[in-house]
């Protein structure tokens, strides 16, 4: 049996990409999700999945946040949060300040402070729960690099969001542990997804990369096995080219950036 059978799940941004996969493989598991986005084609996608509650939200706002735990509160005891949704653009260093002061707006607004209001909402009903799980995707930009291309200089704001992540993963891990809440990031290379195939003309992958970019399923099977392999406070990652696996447990000192 699964171990996220009859558990309630709310995953962000589940509308495409990694995480409709997601949304979908814990429902295939066995779980109540409560899956959300900003796009309102969520309610479409998910229409006859009876294991998907769905709700059109945005987290970065916080008028939209507390309803979406109140949602998945009617399906049962809050065990699990994916915090998934998460924006990308180019944001080069010498762009006129106004514009950077917009695009902080945008890209901290959802993949840092919308983060934080979730999973501050959430926190107190894991903890009455008797512990669950928090998940924050993440990218592979934050470990050791195995090939060129990470961190790339034109998305300074994307790049710092993550490496922000870092600080929330292991500060909550470390504090939560104590109320059987653990607390990962999911950190992952080229993985197919709307956002990616955005980079390139007419959404076209360059030779060598369209035959190995990984498939959001990969992912989302390797959250599944992170969640039934209970560690905390660790960044696991996944690379192009490599088996989509849950690793061995990192030194103390490896956990967040290897």
């Amino acid at each position: 049996m699964s171990i996220v059978k009859n558990k309630v799940a709310i995953v962000s941004g589940a509308a495409q990409g990694i995480g409709r996969s997601i949304a979908e493989t814990l429902a295939e598991a066995g779980a109540k999700v409560l899956a959300f986005d900003v796009q309102p084609q969520i309610e479409e996608i998910f229409a006859d999945n009876a294991s998907i509650t769905t709700l059109v939200a945005d987290v970065s706002q916080r008028a939209d946040v507390e309803p979406v735990i109140d949602a998945a509160l009617k399906l049962g005891d809050l065990d699990i949060l994916i915090n998934n949704a998460g924006r990308w653009k180019q944001t080069p260093v010498d762009s006129p300040w106004e514009q950077a002061l917009e695009d902080w707006d945008t890209i901290m607004d959802t993949n840092l402070k919308g983060v934080l209001m979730l999973s501050r909402a959430a926190v107190p009903h894991l903890q009455a729960s008797g512990g669950g799980d928090i998940i924050n995707l993440s990218t592979y930009y934050v470990l050791p690099a195995k090939s060129a291309g990470t961190n790339p200089p034109g998305t300074d704001l994307y790049n710092a969001s993550k490496w922000a992540l870092n600080g929330f993963t292991d500060a909550w891990a470390k504090y939560l542990q104590p109320h059987n809440i653990r607390v990962n990031g999911l950190c992952m290379g080229a993985t197919d997804t709307p956002m990616l195939r955005g980079l390139f003309p007419n959404g076209e992958y360059p030779p060598g990369l369209k035959e190995t970019v990984m498939p959001p399923s990969a992912i989302a099977q390797q959250l599944l096995a992170l969640l039934e392999d209970g560690r905390s406070g660790e960044n696991v990652g996944a690379w192009v080219g490599e088996p989509v696996v849950i690793p061995e447990p990192a030194a103390a000192h490896k956990r967040i950036t290897g």
